[in-house]
């Protein structure tokens, strides 16, 4: 019966964060084809170069937005999970299909550049928070990014404004200087409003996990998610009870499914958690166990 309880549990939670998911890359699409597009506005990371694609080649935005994801999403299934990787595939292709759904709805906003930065960024990052706070991605930036941080000595947040440099170059050459100037404004807005909506865009996270089965948690991190954990003794200052205290660093698209496990295992384990602006040293690359 409890099994049958946890099962209906999982998938009632499954569905809540695909729905989120839609949702997020509904908000997104509409952000883009009512805010920023129209005033020669555009967006960073993939959907920025398909929107420079868009104009260059008149090809439908959303079909862009699907094509050029593919290989980010891949990624994201070999080195995160299957799990990611369908809920971002969900995300992506609901981002496309909302582009071509409100390609026709006219602009809110018109004329006003400081206006339109500050909403249409606001917009973006709303659903772009909304999607990597259910553990899916609407861009494969920040997948490439999380999967290069783990074999070059910078940070994840530094190497997604670093490729990021590179898209607004090419967003200049369809929009102009000013148009490119806007557009990161606009995505720099929305980065904040993800970083209040999903807690954390950027970097990793350190997890502290008391739990009555440390043993049985470390194993099943290490094989679900390929990280490595550390013990250290603790002592229970009321009960003066040792434990073994269980610490995880991991990556920001990791913490939905981290999560996930720790409340299968252990749902009354003790759990804090804390934002790490930066992470050096091999041992952090994840051994995939595919």
């Amino acid at each position: 019966m409890n099994t049958n309880k946890k099962h209906k549990h999982f998938k009632i939670k499954r569905v809540l964060q695909v729905i989120m998911v839609i949702i997020g890359g509904m908000i997104a699409a509409y952000g883009l084809e009512t805010v920023l597009i129209p005033n020669s506005v555009s967006d960073g990371g993939v959907t920025g170069l398909s929107i420079v694609g868009s104009q260059l080649f008149d090809l439908p935005l959303g079909v862009l937005i699907a094509a050029l994801n593919i290989p980010f999403v891949w990624l994201g299934y070999k080195q995160i999970g299957k799990d990611f990787a369908l809920l971002s595939i969900i995300g992506i292709v609901t981002l496309a299909a909302g582009t071509m759904f409100f390609h026709h709805t006219p602009a809110i906003i018109e004329g006003d550049t400081l206006l339109i930065t500050v909403v249409g960024g606001i917009i973006l990052g709303l659903g772009m928070g909304l999607a990597l706070r259910n553990g899916g991605a609407l861009d494969g930036i920040d997948m490439l990014a999380v999967l290069l941080s783990r074999k070059l000595p910078f940070g994840t947040s530094d190497l997604i404004l670093f490729l990021n440099l590179f898209v607004f170059i090419f967003v200049s050459i369809v929009f102009g200087l000013q148009g490119a100037l806007l557009s990161v404004i606009a995505y720099y807005i929305a980065s904040k409003v993800i970083h209040i909506v999903e807690e954390g865009l950027s970097g990793s996270k350190t997890f502290q996990i008391i739990s009555t089965q440390p043993e049985l948690m470390v194993e099943t991190i290490r094989d679900q998610l390929g990280r490595s954990a550390t013990y250290k003794e603790a002592y229970g200052g009321f009960s003066h009870e040792k434990f073994k205290e269980i610490t995880c660093v991991i990556n920001r698209l990791e913490e939905t499914k981290l999560k996930e496990i720790i409340n299968e295992i252990d749902k009354n384990a003790f759990v804090t958690v804390y934002d790490v602006a930066e992470v050096k040293g091999s041992n952090f690359r994840r051994h995939t166990s595919h």
